[in-house]
């Protein structure tokens, strides 16, 4: 399944004023890469990928529409899936986006 390309509109809208982006196809979806780490990724299956501080994975999955992300039946720390649900609008997307960029700036 592609990617949701009216996501991918939002979440490049919100990373805008950010330097140093570039996007990337990867597991069936669109990556975005903040200073060549990835941040955020449109879901090939639905949603968003966001790359987050393990720590605070758990507050982030507490939210409805929100749960960690699992690849090949193991769940990945610091990576949560966003519902697309939850994102109809840029300034619903900036919030996960922001996570994801301070992530992966910290992760560099």
């Amino acid at each position: 399944m592609p990617h949701d390309v009216d996501l991918a509109d939002r979440v490049r809208e919100a990373l805008a004023a950010v330097p140093d982006v570039t996007e990337k196809r990867m597991f069936g979806g669109l990556a975005f890469l903040v200073g060549g780490a990835m941040a955020v990724a449109v879901s090939g299956s639905g949603g968003l990928m966001v790359r987050c501080d393990p720590a605070v994975a758990d507050d982030l999955v507490a939210r409805d529409g929100v749960a960690r992300m699992v690849m090949q039946g193991r769940q990945l720390a610091g990576w949560v899936l966003v519902d697309p649900g939850l994102l109809p609008t840029v300034p619903a997307v900036a919030e996960y986006v922001a996570t994801g960029r301070t992530a992966a700036l910290a992760a560099r």
